[in-house]
Parts: structure tokens; sequence; C-alpha cells
């Protein structure tokens, strides 16, 4: 097995079982380096407080808002 970067990403290269040689991307397979933040979390925290922001940024274009009749 080999990772090598093509065509401008990550491919990992491998033998079949006839000898042939295959690839997929490294983004498929655990060969790629580890997220630093789940590596530490390590299952505690579901997300990052910039994750968070982002979605509070693409829901709050999605909610409207009530206003109380008064």
């Amino acid at each position: 097995m080999d990772c090598q970067r093509r065509w401008g990403q990550w491919r990992v290269y491998f033998l079949t079982d006839d000898g042939n040689t295959a690839y997929m991307p490294a983004e498929w397979t655990d060969v790629r380096s580890k997220d630093p933040f789940v590596e530490q979390s390590r299952g505690r925290a579901i997300a990052r407080a910039e994750d968070l922001l982002n979605l509070v940024k693409i829901c709050s274009g999605a909610v409207k808002r009530i206003r109380p009749d008064v």
C-alpha cells in the first residue's frame, strides 16, 4: 500500500487479489491524518465552536422571526 498526491488529492494505491494496482481517494480510508479536534475530544464534544457559529449563520437566514400579536 502507498499514499501519493495525484490530480490534486491524496490517493491510496494498493494491489488487488489478481495483482493489478488500484487506488481510491485517501478520504475514503483511515490512512489520512486524523482531525486534531476529533482526536482530543474523544467523543466528548459533538462540534467545534466555529462549526456551531457557522450553523447559526446558515440557519439564521432560513428562520423567520415570530412577532407576538400586541
